[in-house]
């Protein structure tokens, strides 16, 4: 069964309610977050601030899984952060491991 990483981008105002949704999911076994831009034309999403600045403020969510797992995710996910502006995709890992 073939890993897949998961790519999850939202509103910074939602990064704690998307972590504590992962967080309580017993399939995710962590993830990683960091904080990002997001550059692109939909400005009605925007505020006028992040349109004067030309981005906007996301935070981006990485979560190695399992393939029909992550499916499982993204199926829950669909369900309890619809209407967010949620975005995501998903990309197979060809490698991953720990350097001990």
């Amino acid at each position: 069964m073939a890993d897949v990483l998961l790519h999850l981008i939202v509103p910074a105002a939602l990064e704690d309610a998307l972590a504590e949704w992962l967080l309580e999911r017993d399939a995710v076994p962590g993830f990683s977050s960091l904080p990002v831009a997001g550059h692109g034309s939909s400005e009605h999403s925007m505020t006028l601030a992040e349109q004067v600045a030309g981005r906007s403020r996301r935070v981006l969510f990485l979560v190695e899984l399992p393939q029909p797992v992550a499916d499982e995710v993204l199926a829950d996910l669909r369900g309890a952060f619809a209407g967010t502006g949620l975005h995501w995709w998903l990309v197979p890992v060809l490698g991953a491991g720990r350097l001990d």
